[in-house]
């Protein structure tokens, strides 16, 4: 009974305008449920979780149009290859909703619904987990670490000492001039062998760079493409 439910596509005898109302309508609706898994604990803008949420009906309707029509399919990738997306780079949380939701498109634009759905629910409840655990999350201790110094100061060695007291690792990403050559900034990534004594680790470096700016946090998301 399952295997007929799954297998049965509503548009196999042909487009009507009953099945198409019936596929747009469920398209629409698991866009929207896709675009709230893509919003939990998330940032967003609004024109970009609009267009995901309607990227299902989307595809669909140019499915059902080509209807297994291998000349019209020909026409309709031509006419894609003519889009060009002018926007931010996306994340790999952005690309893995788009797909999710152009698969939900593609399965209800050939008729298998519950296959949509069903598709939905699983990725769904699968993503919504994942972002609840602690799976892959970076820790605590690692840090991204801005410093600035004096040019009088030889920054290759001079923190050495303190690095060794408090990381684990520290390694010097960019040393850039400032302030008309008179300043360096220099970008670290460490990771402390205890957060607590993340306090001790800057006063430290203040006392070694004559009290001038630090910066310590998180280290910034990597853009997956």
């Amino acid at each position: 009974m399952i295997n007929e439910i799954l297998t049965t596509s509503i548009v196999s005898n042909g487009i009507t305008a009953q099945n198409f109302l019936i596929c747009s309508i469920v398209s629409i609706a698991l866009g929207i449920i896709s675009t709230f898994i893509y919003m939990y604990k998330n940032s967003y803008s609004k024109n970009f979780v609009v267009t995901l949420a309607l990227l299902p009906a989307i595809v669909q309707g140019v499915i059902l149009l080509v209807n297994g029509n291998l000349g019209t399919g020909v026409a309709v990738m031509g006419a894609f290859s003519l889009v060009r997306f002018r926007s931010i780079p996306g994340g790999a949380r952005e690309i893995g909703s788009i797909f999710l939701s152009m698969a939900i498109g593609l399965a209800a634009g050939m008729g298998y619904i519950a296959i949509a759905a069903l598709f939905v629910l699983i990725i769904g409840i699968a993503n919504l987990i994942l972002l609840s655990s602690n799976f892959a999350d970076q820790k605590n201790s690692e840090k991204d670490l801005k410093i600035i110094i004096p040019e009088s100061l030889d920054y290759t060695e001079v923190f050495d000492d303190i690095f060794e007291k408090y990381t684990t690792k520290s390694d010097l990403i960019t040393a850039k001039t400032t302030n008309m050559g008179s300043l360096y900034e220099l970008y670290y990534q460490i990771k402390l062998k205890n957060v607590k004594d993340e306090k001790k680790f800057i006063d430290d470096l203040r006392c070694r760079n004559g009290n001038l700016n630090i910066m310590c946090g998180r280290l910034k998301k990597k853009e997956e493409l």
